[in-house]
């Protein structure tokens, strides 16, 4: 009688674990693709946009470098390229946790070139900043620039949410330069 619980309660253990695992996988393969779609949409909107001309009177991007303000107070969560837990993906921007409602603001001046939704990064602001540099803001409560608006450093663009499937309040920040990923501390002071 004991062998037969035994083994009964060892084949529930098996099957539990064996569904265990089916679910991280379909989430990986989920966040995979999310990831996918958000690389999909930065490459088109650099074919859209091409060449942004900025105003002579501002600061290139390349410039500012180390000297751009974060977009929100905080310390993060995450380490740009660090492993996220999940396999063999690794962080492309930083998440920095916040209150629910808090200001994010522009790092450079430069356009609005995404301010919707999008699966995996929730309500989603990119400002193209010129010279193939982007700044992307995600997981927002709110968004408060359209696309084609022109924004300066330290403008309020959005408001901290948890928007895009996170359970928490926080700002996802990247900063990308033709499309790759850059570690935003590298960019951005103090």
């Amino acid at each position: 009688v004991n062998l037969v619980k035994a083994q009964t309660n060892r084949e529930l253990a098996v099957a539990n674990l064996s569904a265990n695992i089916s679910s991280k996988g379909e989430q990986l393969k989920q966040k995979e693709q999310d990831r996918k779609e958000l690389e999909s949409l930065v490459r088109a909107i650099e074919e859209a946009v091409v060449t942004l001309q900025v105003p002579d009177n501002y600061q290139a991007f390349k410039g500012a470098r180390g000297k751009m303000p974060w977009p929100l107070k905080g310390k993060p969560s995450n380490r740009f390229g660090r492993s996220r837990n999940e396999g063999k993906m690794r962080w492309q921007g930083i998440t920095i946790p916040a209150k629910e409602g808090a200001t994010v603001r522009a790092i450079h001046h430069g356009r609005v070139v995404y301010s919707d939704w999008l699966r995996g990064s929730g309500l989603l602001l990119i400002i193209d900043h010129g010279d193939g540099y982007m700044s992307l803001y995600a997981h927002n409560q709110s968004l408060l620039r359209e696309v084609g608006e022109w924004v300066s450093a330290g403008t309020p663009i959005s408001t901290v949410g948890s928007s895009g499937g996170q359970d928490r309040a926080g700002l996802y920040f990247e900063i990308r330069h033709q499309g790759k990923p850059t570690n935003p501390a590298k960019w951005c002071k103090g």
